[in-house]
């Protein structure tokens, strides 16, 4: 086992006073009698994951340490790993500077899954899009937005890359073909499959990655998207993220199926399930999807088994509401961080000094983000109207307006 300790800075939030009382989530998750009558006051925790034919373990490829790494580059392994930490570290700082008060709003912090963005978007091309939901400050540092404009972005400052306006659930950078995280769950789906339509019309080799979580996949968007993309062929991959809980809501709670990867036979759609916690199988199972996307042979659902080690946001505890503490602590053993570290080491890529530098760089460039952040100016006022429009003329274009258009 490496000797870099995960456990050094994990940011609990137990502590939040407008947490829900324990057992509000779940009785509030609980259907009704068969009879009609309210069910009992007294509702157990969520029960483990029932019967699930897609993941079982046996049956996944036991590939070697030297197949697992796909004939990757040492530099390109070092590379996810150093993204990883920053991952990590970032989200860590972002936590601090919420409980100080500078970041307001909601804030979702993304500790525990960085292997699904951070392996699925190095599966990508440069100039391929990638839109996602609001557990979105990783996704865009992936997709090249710096710390400094990312941090910016979540104290609200005019040097963030919304220019201050978006906040933690929406950040946006056409320079870097990130469009945004979304609030409105599962919103981000439709606007995804436009942006696949696009490429499709104007014959560009390109991939739209658009991510959702669990929760988001029984929205109606979602499925009139994957049928649309399906129909059309279109160059999409979806990437359900999937931690468990919406909100404070088991999966098994809240679908008659549970296997979710399972959904796109509905439209004849290839899927995959990916370890969520490995970061090679997130880069296996979205390069092949991506390479389908890009040859035209139509979209990908993917189904990203994870676990986020903290709360639905910062609201939220850690545990004691839906989930134990020792269902926490559980799936810490397996950190995508720590496994990869481990796996890197066996293979003589990265020793223990080199990964104790690169932690030590990711921290110093998380904390200059914060100060970064901290300093910059708050947006003027003179901008509370812009970026309200498109520039486009407001008045519209109707046949009728006395323009003679």
């Amino acid at each position: 086992m490496n000797g870099w300790n995960m456990a050094e800075n994990h940011t609990e939030t137990a502590e939040n006073a407008d947490a829900a009382p324990a057992g509000e989530a779940a009785e509030a998750a609980a259907p009704p009698e068969p009879n009609g009558e309210a069910p009992d006051n007294h509702v157990d925790q969520a029960p483990a994951p029932g019967p699930d034919r897609s993941w079982q373990q046996e049956s996944k490829p036991q590939l070697s340490d030297e197949e697992r790494v796909q004939g990757l580059e040492p530099d390109k392994l070092r590379k996810i790993m150093w993204d990883m930490l920053l991952a990590r570290r970032f989200e860590e700082k972002a936590a601090e500077a919420y409980a100080l008060g500078k970041i307001g709003g909601f804030c979702h912090l993304y500790i525990g899954q960085e292997a699904v963005a951070v392996g699925a978007i190095h599966a990508l091309q440069g100039d391929d899009y990638v839109m996602t939901a609001y557990r979105e400050h990783v996704h865009a540092l992936q997709m090249g937005i710096t710390a400094d404009s990312v941090m910016a972005e979540l104290y609200g400052k005019s040097t963030g890359c919304s220019g201050g306006k978006g906040g933690s659930m929406h950040m946006f950078s056409k320079e870097h073909n990130y469009l945004g995280g979304h609030g409105i769950v599962g919103g981000q789906v439709p606007l995804a499959l436009g942006v696949a339509w696009k490429i499709r019309y104007r014959k560009e080799a390109r991939v739209m990655q658009v991510y959702l979580g669990e929760a988001a996949v029984n929205q109606g968007a979602f499925h009139e998207s994957l049928n649309m993309a399906a129909l059309w062929k279109l160059p999409l991959v979806v990437i359900v993220e999937n931690n468990r809980f919406g909100m404070g809501t088991a999966w098994e709670r809240a679908s008659s199926l549970y296997d979710i990867s399972q959904k796109a036979t509905a439209y004849a759609m290839p899927s995959a399930v990916a370890d969520g916690m490995d970061v090679l199988d997130m880069y296996r199972v979205s390069r092949e999807a991506a390479e389908r996307a890009r040859t035209g042979q139509g979209p990908t659902l993917i189904e990203a088994r994870t676990y986020r080690f903290v709360g639905h946001s910062m609201s939220d505890p850690v545990s004691g509401v839906y989930r134990t503490k020792e269902d926490v602590e559980r799936e810490k053993a397996k950190d995508p961080i720590r496994l990869y570290a481990d796996l890197l080491a066996r293979l003589a890529v990265l020793s223990q000094d080199e990964l104790e530098k690169m932690d030590a760089e990711v921290k110093e460039i998380s904390e200059k983000s914060a100060e970064f952040a901290d300093q910059s100016p708050e947006p003027e006022l003179s901008q509370v109207y812009t970026d309200i429009y498109a520039d486009e003329d407001v008045n519209g274009r109707l046949y009728f307006d006395m323009r003679g258009r």
